[in-house]
């Protein structure tokens, strides 16, 4: 007799929409639910890089891979400069604090803004 004979975890997994194996399931994975924005601050501030370059950072958003991208999209066309996501953190040439704060207000983030 084995220990957890007969109980759930004597079992393989199984999918519980269609009852297969897990490793034979087809069907889709399901839809991650995102955060709302209100329960997010996000933290502006105005960083100086080599050669004197300015650019405002907006850090604090811990989004699935796929909404910085967009959200960052947002902010570049709102404040007409160009950008770039580096892990978790926006990017925004320049500085653009007032118009980055008001987007992602307008958005419904909290929004904390330093310096």
């Amino acid at each position: 007799m084995r220990l957890f004979e007969g109980t759930q975890f004597d079992r393989p997994p199984r999918c519980e929409r269609c009852d297969e194996l897990e490793e034979a399931c087809t069907c889709p994975p399901p839809p991650k639910e995102p955060l709302a924005p209100q329960s997010r601050t996000a933290r502006i501030a105005v960083e100086k890089r080599k050669r004197g370059k300015v650019v405002t950072v907006v850090r604090g958003l811990l989004e699935r891979e796929d909404e910085l991208p967009e959200l960052l999209s947002k902010l570049k066309a709102a404040c007409g400069a160009g950008g770039t996501l580096d892990g978790t953190t926006l990017e925004i040439q320049g500085s653009q604090v007032e118009k980055v704060r008001a987007t992602m207000a307008g958005l419904g983030y909290r929004v904390a803004v330093k310096g």
